[in-house]
This record gives structure tokens, sequence and C-alpha cells, in this order.
């Protein structure tokens, strides 16, 4: 008998039957380890639509890579990279994730470390490298090409860490240079932040975002994703904050709400509710409609956009 943690030395060949059935299939037989199927091999199907019959040698129906991916997904699965079987089939392996990542369901700080370093550069979170991931890079850079900034402008990123969003601004072509303020509760995090940006115009503040340090100015535009909805972290008067005190009368806010989590080293979409094992966006879908009502009350344009991270762009003129 194989291991529970082991593909069946026999995995069943799937050709032309319904996804649901598929879906049963794994199921049962998934558990806490993982399971092998073959099915028809998505390039054979390049062009078509999901369901329709293409292939040699019988019945084949077509389904593309990235439904083989939502489906994994959904199940709580890693999909391992398929494997030719034939000139018809491939094996998928669907493994099952393990825990949600640490910073999420809270807990003691790794090695006893004050609770502010939860995000510092000693944390399971500093592993993340947010910005390799197709899913998280492509709407930040459509985010950022909405905006237009002058020359010198102040940036201020809320929640900065070790700066990683800051750092795109350098990737877009048109791009001015502009001035950063970063404010971070970890003190190991701005450490990280100041040695990238070394710049003297560059500044980097360790600070709780409910009590923002005296004498920040006004800026062109302010950054926050994944901060604002902090345990902690008064989001509706920090927003009230920044814009009757640290924006200036051109400017634009570019934030991020989390739509998804991290299990066993791989993004799941969807943001979840503590004690809720399935996602619920129904928290998420009301902070973004107070911050839409709110900003569009004070001249802003906005437009919402993103996948992982759901991205408010909001954009006021100088006579908004």
């Amino acid at each position: 008998m194989p291991s529970p943690t082991e593909p069946s030395a026999q995995p069943r060949r799937f050709h032309d039957e319904p996804l649901v059935v598929i879906h049963r299939h794994l199921l049962e037989r998934l558990g806490a380890g993982s399971v092998s199927i073959e099915v028809p091999d998505p390039d054979l199907g390049r062009g078509c639509y999901p369901g329709e019959q293409v292939g040699p040698g019988g019945t084949l129906v077509h389904r593309p890579l990235r439904s083989w991916c939502d489906l994994a997904e959904g199940l709580g699965c890693r999909l391992r990279t398929p494997r030719a079987v034939d000139g018809t089939h491939v094996s998928l392996t669907f493994e099952r994730l393990g825990p949600e990542a640490p910073w999420h369901v809270g807990g003691e700080v790794e090695g006893g470390a004050p609770a502010q370093e939860r995000y510092g550069a000693a944390s399971a979170f500093a592993r993340l490298r947010k910005l390799e991931d197709a899913g998280f890079l492509l709407p930040w850079l459509d985010a950022l090409g909405r905006i237009r900034l002058p020359e010198s402008a102040r940036v201020l990123d809320l929640g900065v860490n070790r700066g990683d969003e800051l750092a795109a601004f350098s990737w877009l072509e048109g791009t001015p240079d502009v001035r950063f303020v970063g404010v971070d509760h970890s003190a190991s995090a701005i450490a990280e932040a100041r040695a990238r940006f070394p710049d003297a115009r560059h500044a980097f503040v360790v600070a709780d975002l409910n009590a923002l340090p005296e004498g920040l100015g006004r800026f062109h535009l302010v950054v926050s994703v994944g901060t604002l909805q902090s345990p902690g972290v008064d989001d509706h008067a920090l927003l009230r904050k920044l814009v009757q005190e640290h924006l200036e009368p051109s400017s634009a806010l570019l934030l991020g709400f989390p739509n998804s989590r991290f299990r066993d080293g791989e993004v799941v979409y969807g943001a979840r509710v503590r004690n809720l094992r399935e996602p619920d966006l129904s928290l998420l879908v009301k902070d973004l409609s107070f911050y839409r009502r709110y900003l569009h009350q004070h001249g802003f344009r906005t437009f919402l956009g993103g996948k992982y991270d759901l991205l408010l762009t909001a954009v006021r003129d100088a006579g908004g």
C-alpha cells in the first residue's frame, strides 16, 4: 500500500469525463497526502475552450493547464509539474498543502522576539518575495503606471518593511526621481530598507501607524500594502489623517488590501476571516466600499484592480 504522503502507484486515466467526476475522485483519495491522475495533455487543445473534444485515438476533452491549477488551489493542493505519459496524456500530481504561514495565525513571534518583529528580517515573512510572483508584480506595475508624479515627488510608504514595493518605481520607464519616506514598526526591516536605499534623500522611520511621527510633511503619493487592515491599526482614522494632513492638493494613494494568504510556500487566493475555513470576502468588500466613498467625497478618482492584493488607486488633481 502506498504511503499517505505518496501518490498512488496506478493513477486513474481520464478521457472525456466531466470535471466534477475528477474532482470527486481527488477528494476521495487525497487525505493528507497526494494523488496522481492522467489527463489529456493541455497542449493538445491550445486555442480551444475547456470541454471541446480534441485529440487522436478516441474522445478527449481539453482543459488548459490554468484549469488544473485552479482545481489544485480549490482543493488546498500544490500542483506538481506535469509529466508526459504518452502522445495524448500527462500525469498530474496533486499534493496537499501544509498549514498556513505563521504570520496569518498569530501566536508567539519566532525566537521570543518582540511583537514588532513579527514581520522583521528574521521572520518567516521575510522569506517572501511577492514581486517575483506575476500575480503580484503585474497588477502592481499597472497600478503604478496610472499615477503621474512630478520630479522630486515625495512618496510615503506605510508598512514599508524592506521596501520591495518602492524598488518597483525604478522598473517603469519615464518614472521621475522620487524621494521615499518609509514607516514600519519593525526595526530590523527598517534597517534593511535603509541599506537598500542609502541615498540621503530617503528616510526610513521606526514608528507605529497609529502614532505617525511629527513633521512628516505632505506627500504626492501614499503607498500602503497589506498594513491598513492589520490588527490594532485604526485604519479609518489613519485614512482621514493622511487625506487631511499629509497629502498635497494634487496627489494619489495606492492602497493594497490582502485577497490571499500563504500556505506551505504557496499563495492561495481569497481573504479568510479567522475561525472560518473558506474565504469570506464580505469584510474586504466593506472596507473597500468605505475607502472609495470617503476618497470620492474628497475629490479623488478611484480605480480598483489587482488579484492577490486588491489595489485601490486614488488620484486627485489640484482643483479636486
